[in-house]
């Protein structure tokens, strides 16, 4: 009797297992982040910061999700970020001689591409410059 209670429950522990994967594989995003400046043009190797934010797991019954990814963009301008979960992602784009992005997405399909345009960086300001 004992030990057909223990295959019992042996037994559903792997099925419940085994459904975890497909509840967790729902709720990820195949993520690709382009990068172009203001006349269009992809820019290639910038530094793409990727951080997620805000989400909770329901496999793991509400525990955190805590993932980061640092990457850099291929000639097209392009990022692609392995699977991540859906939720609230910071995205950053650091590229040499433009200005840095920063921002914050809601991502809730299972693929999206987010564009990103860099602006030129702006003169400096000085209150000790005259005023012309």
């Amino acid at each position: 009797m004992r030990r057909r209670r223990s295959i019992t429950v042996l037994l559903a522990s792997v099925l419940a297992l085994s459904a975890l994967p497909l509840a967790a594989e729902k709720e990820m995003t195949a993520l690709q982040i382009e990068v172009k400046n203001g006349d269009g043009k992809p820019i290639d190797r910038a530094s793409v910061l990727v951080r997620f934010v805000e989400g909770r797991s329901k496999v793991k019954f509400g525990k955190k999700v805590v993932t980061r990814w640092e990457l850099r963009t291929n000639q097209q301008g392009f990022a692609k970020i392995p699977p991540i979960p859906q939720g609230k992602i910071l995205v950053q784009v650091i590229a040499k001689g433009y200005q840095t992005y920063g921002k914050t997405h809601e991502v809730e399909e299972e693929e999206k591409t987010i564009e990103v345009k860099l602006n030129p960086p702006q003169s400096q300001y000085s209150v000790h410059q005259d005023a012309k």
